[in-house]
């Protein structure tokens, strides 16, 4: 079978919000058939947000990734697409490689998706002097693909710097909201932690911060521990006495996430500082707390995250590694109409300024620059 645009995954989900949920569903809309191939071991093909679902079995640790490059290349050519748009440096890889060869064939385009600044990504696995020759390395081959690729995707205007070759900006902006906003009255503050939760994302600081805030603020985590620290979590809140005000609810389908949001009353982004992917983040979790009318607290040092919070005037921003300062926050969030306030100026913004909408117009425009717009009734 055929396909438009063949979204190329070599490690996301098949119901990524950014890759199906976003990008997929702003090409499908516009009238391109579209396939998101991802892994899925057990997980049966399907249509989400109109976008076709392919899964195949990937081989496990990084090791399994990279000998997975010519299979995955060997796929993505299976479909015959006419752009796949590759959304890790793997699977960028795959893509150039999976390009057409034969002469009398329409050349395949090749769109790279950065969603995150990957010279850096050895930093935590290297000794300090190694890290600037490990950076140069992993630049080098994000230009040198990108110069072989049709276009450069970023996800946030802080990794266009790693590319010699212009970028679009696709920025992972809030979607339409699927539930009315928080409706905040007095009584216990329940916080909200949305997606993956790690050490690296604050959770010692969250919990340091809860144990010096009321005795009756409570906790909704909505994902995963993504560094295997989950028993260590549990154990330091029994041992602060908060197990009791914890409610770990894994990973939930973004209708569900986002009626967890509308029943809390205060959005946590809590990154630390040391990772540069954490200094120029975007994450989704913000837009969907913007949405939700929660205010936000959030770190001051992360750039685009700080400049969207004191745009919109959406919530508070500290030192991120000092759990007083972050139950401060807490504190100053208190008041019913202070959290009112906040959380209806991130709403606006998110359907404004910092909306969806404007992004997937540009993504459009890129493929209709690419491919030309699609006929009417292509569907």
């Amino acid at each position: 079978m055929r396909v438009d645009v063949l979204m190329l995954s070599a490690a996301h989900p098949p119901d990524d919000v950014r890759i199906v949920r976003k990008e997929g569903r702003a090409l499908a809309e516009a009238g391109w058939r579209v396939m998101h191939l991802c892994p899925g071991e057990r997980v049966t093909p399907g249509v989400v947000c109109g976008v076709l679902i392919g899964t195949y079995t990937r081989r496990p640790g990084w090791w399994g990734r990279i000998r997975n490059i010519p299979r995955l290349a060997g796929l993505a050519r299976l479909m015959d697409p006419a752009v796949i748009h590759a959304h890790e440096p793997d699977s960028w890889l795959a893509a150039l490689m999976a390009r057409p060869r034969l002469a009398q064939r329409p050349r395949c385009r090749v769109v790279l998706d950065v969603h995150e600044h990957y010279p850096s990504r050895l930093d935590g696995r290297l000794p300090a002097p190694l890290r600037p020759l490990a950076r140069g390395v992993l630049r080098w081959m994000c230009r040198a693909m990108a110069r072989r690729a049709d276009a450069v995707v970023v996800a946030k205007d802080g990794l266009a710097g790693d590319f010699s070759t212009p970028c679009v900006a696709v920025r992972n902006y809030a979607s339409p909201p699927s539930v009315p906003p928080r409706v905040h009255a007095a009584g216990p503050i329940c916080l909200l932690h949305l997606g993956a939760i790690s050490r690296a994302r604050g959770w010692p600081q969250l919990l340091a911060a809860m144990a010096l805030a009321p005795a009756d603020t409570r906790l909704s985590i909505a994902g995963r521990f993504t560094d295997g620290s989950q028993a260590d979590f549990f154990a330091q809140a029994a041992a602060l006495g908060l197990e009791g005000r914890i409610a770990f609810l894994d990973w939930l389908a973004p209708g569900a996430m986002a009626r967890l949001a509308s029943a809390c009353d205060i959005n946590l982004v809590l990154f630390q500082p040391g990772d540069e992917n954490h200094r120029l983040a975007l994450p989704h979790k913000l837009a969907d707390g913007m949405l939700a009318g929660l205010p936000v607290i959030a770190p001051d040092f992360a750039t685009e995250v700080a400049a969207m919070v004191r745009e919109s005037g959406c919530g508070l921003l500290v030192d991120v590694t000092d759990p007083q300062a972050i139950a401060n926050a807490i504190a100053a969030l208190t008041e019913p109409g202070t959290r009112a306030a906040m959380g209806e100026a991130g709403r606006q913004a998110a359907l404004g300024r910092y909306g969806w909408a404007g992004q997937a117009q540009a993504l459009r425009g890129l493929y209709e620059d690419l491919l030309g717009r699609p006929p009417p009734g292509a569907l």
